[in-house]
């Protein structure tokens, strides 16, 4: 079996924000975002896993900051965890403001990404050396965000839920319920 460290795969990717990049409001489109995130994930997961690698989920993405035209986008993705044939990949985004040198955080976000060959089967990633605390922290983190994922599903799964169970609940929301 073949190990590597999340160093050995890390990638980081800047990008100047143009105006071809921006949304209705002058600011960066989140669109535009997403897609540098993926690119950047891609390469991550390849150069870990040696083989093509295709998206299959992203985990919450929160838009912490704008972006603005003329800053400076940086992107930094890590393999965070390793399955069989799957990795989760954690993304930071940081905007700079390229005038006054303030850094802002955008946003993190988690690729699950899927290692295939060339006839497009999935095939077997390296698995991941932990070296510190924070390796350690982030691998613990996927385990748990997987189950907590997994949870989520089984409850709300359509042919297992019961809608009288969140009646209740609703009455605290901006909801008007008509079919009881």
């Amino acid at each position: 079996m073949v190990f590597k460290t999340a160093e050995q795969s890390q990638i980081t990717l800047s990008e100047l924000m143009l105006p071809s990049h921006s949304n209705f409001s002058g600011r960066i489109h989140g669109g535009h975002i997403l897609n540098l995130m993926d690119q950047v994930v891609f390469a991550c997961a390849s150069k870990h896993s040696g083989d093509y690698c295709v998206t299959a989920s992203v985990n919450r993405v929160d838009f912490l900051h704008p972006v603005e035209v003329g800053e400076i986008l940086t992107l930094r993705a890590s393999i965070n965890y390793t399955g069989k044939t799957s990795m989760v990949v954690g993304v930071r985004v940081e905007s700079e403001n390229i005038q006054t040198g303030k850094v802002n955080h955008c946003n993190s976000s988690y690729f699950t990404m899927v290692a295939k060959d060339n006839n497009g089967e999935k095939v077997q990633v390296p698995g991941l050396i932990l070296n510190d605390d924070e390796g350690i922290r982030r691998y613990v983190r996927s385990i748990k965000r997987q189950e907590q994922a997994r949870q989520r599903a089984s409850k709300f799964d359509e042919n297992e839920f019961q809608a009288s169970e969140f009646v209740e609940l609703l009455g605290t929301h901006n909801v008007k319920l008509v079919v009881y």
